[in-house]
């Protein structure tokens, strides 16, 4: 049977996919990565995933991976809210981290595979190993997938596509997992807190240049506390009052404005991506009928895909979609298939 690293955590879907994987039969190995620690300890996971190798009899490997998550994953993440985007640092993370530099070390290690906790099917599609959403819709995490390579999904296996969280709890309880219920966390890794401000401005050093909310017509309204404070849509804490609910409609970093309207003027009907992978296919060479959703917890909604060039297309909708945020991802889908997705660049 063939040898697989699964991607351990310590929490109750990795460990859960490795009890799993063993149970069919394959040659399993634990690989823990050492990702941010800033308190200079190795993080609690490193101690919950090697118990959980233990209770299940398997070899336990930590790989510090800390100066690339710093340059691939954070780094960039910081670069992009000073540029005015907001980043998806888990969607990189997948690329260059989990199923990059850890499926490296897997293949060194004589795997023919690494395995993670992904709620998400794998399968084939012709001659390609293509991504599909899970059984239980509510868990579904392709949205995060979308930027992995054919090399590496050649390489992928994820156990619990076809089961509901409360299963894979269930079968944690079965092991005595200590993480059977866990609470989960929906955070960056490296902002525990939630407060990605805070942390930009700790990194940085210094707090945010303050700057100027203004209206579409370049008003002025008042003060603001540092672009990278808000995100596109955002109504609440923009600690302003002007009478009416007012919303970020765009930001402009290079003058440190901050536009606010009506809502109304979220709403975009075609979006401009870049950096286009697609997985289950050729790149199109002709407008494709496909849905697509522009953040993680949104529903995917019916759209013309338009190839505009190496690496860029054009989604037209057929409704308009609400508060498109530059550097957030679009992600594209033909029924369960995941198709692949892009960067977005701009609404209109």
């Amino acid at each position: 049977m063939a040898k697989v690293m699964v991607a351990m955590s310590g929490g109750v879907d990795s460990s859960v996919a490795a009890a799993l994987l063993l149970q069919e039969g394959y040659e399993v190995i634990g690989g823990t990565l050492r990702l941010y620690e800033p308190s200079g300890q190795i993080g609690p996971e490193v101690g919950r995933a090697a118990q959980v190798c233990k209770t299940l009899g398997i070899p336990h490997f930590v790989f510090d991976k800390r100066q690339e998550f710093e340059r691939q994953v954070i780094a960039p993440f910081a670069e992009e809210y000073d540029r005015g985007l907001t980043p998806n640092p888990c969607i990189e993370c997948n690329k260059y981290i989990k199923f990059g530099a850890l499926l490296d070390e897997a293949l060194a290690l004589g795997c023919d595979y690494i395995a993670t906790g992904h709620y998400s099917r794998i399968g084939r599609l012709g001659e390609r190993q293509v991504i599909y959403r899970p059984n239980d819709a509510k868990k579904d995490q392709t949205y995060v997938l979308w930027r992995l390579t054919s090399r590496q999904l050649d390489h992928i296996l994820m156990p619990l596509g076809e089961l509901t969280k409360d299963k894979v709890r269930e079968i944690a309880e079965g092991y005595g997992f200590a993480s059977a219920h866990s609470k989960e966390s929906q955070d960056i890794c490296f902002v525990p807190d939630g407060d990605y401000a805070a942390f930009l401005e700790g990194r940085a050093g210094a707090p945010f240049q303050k700057g100027e909310y203004t209206d579409p017509k370049g008003r002025v309204l008042g003060p603001h506390l540092g672009h990278q404070r808000y995100t596109i849509g955002q109504r609440k804490g923009l600690g302003i009052a002007l009478g009416r609910p007012q919303f970020v409609i765009s930001k402009c970093p290079a003058t440190n404005r901050v536009v606010l309207g009506d809502e109304e003027l979220l709403f975009k009907k075609r979006i401009y991506i870049n950096e286009v992978n697609f997985q289950a296919e050729a790149y199109p060479t002709a407008p494709i009928a496909c849905t697509a959703k522009l953040r993680y917890s949104a529903k995917d909604a019916p759209c013309i895909l338009t190839p505009l060039g190496e690496g860029e297309a054009v989604l037209e909708f057929e409704g308009p979609q609400r508060a498109p945020s530059p550097g957030q991802s679009a992600v594209f889908y033909r029924g369960d298939i995941l198709l692949g997705g892009g960067k977005i660049v701009k609404g209109e």
